[in-house]
């Protein structure tokens, strides 16, 4: 994948489907594109066919279709892959929001490819043919400090402090995702990856 990242055609944001997740430290991804669709007045629709929400918006003239999955975290890929299949979007076309355990709440970061221990990032490599070099945006909720403890803490909701923190860093992410369309993902990342909510 170039540096370039006008490509982009398919955001995705990740989380679990029912209001007893809605407020989840796991939903964070799901945030980012409610974020993106309150931006651009998008009112996100059930499509059955693609198992989510999904919606369409303009970014400087490029057309870009938003989904967040209404299965469960760990069968994200096959929403991803019905939409991706039917718009025939490239992996190069593809960004994956998602919470992130290894990254502190108010930080946010772009990545292209490597692994992931997120069940949702996971489950996508799997149903795209194993490919992983598709752009993630990753959303910091912290780590527990103790393995036995993450499944609790992912699907816990944040104290009053960390979600503010959440939540600015996916206004910034938001912002940075227009940037990463409108010119460039190195433009993106130098100001996304210099953020730190406090």
């Amino acid at each position: 994948m170039t540096e370039s990242a006008n490509s982009i055609q398919l955001i995705v944001g990740l989380g679990n489907p029912g209001p007893e997740y809605q407020h989840t430290r796991h939903n964070a991804g799901w945030w980012l594109v409610e974020s993106l669709a309150k931006s651009y007045n998008c009112t996100l629709k059930l499509e059955n066919k693609f198992f989510g929400y999904t919606g369409r918006i303009s970014i400087a003239g490029q057309d870009i279709r938003l989904l967040i999955p209404t299965t469960f975290m760990n069968k994200s890929g096959q929403a991803v892959a019905a939409m991706a299949k039917f718009y025939r979007v490239p992996l190069s076309g593809l960004l994956v929001a998602f919470d992130e355990l290894d990254l502190p709440p108010g930080v946010a970061k772009f990545k292209i490819g490597g692994s992931s221990s997120q069940n949702g990032i996971r489950d996508i490599v799997s149903r795209m043919g194993n490919q992983k070099d598709f752009l993630r945006l990753r959303v910091g909720i912290g780590h527990p400090g103790d393995r036995n403890r993450v499944t609790g803490h992912v699907l816990g909701k944040a104290p009053q402090k960390e979600q503010q923190q959440i939540e600015d860093a996916i206004d910034e992410a938001t912002r940075c995702t227009e940037i990463l369309i409108k010119q460039d993902l190195k433009t993106a990342m130098n100001r996304l990856h210099s953020f730190k909510a406090t």
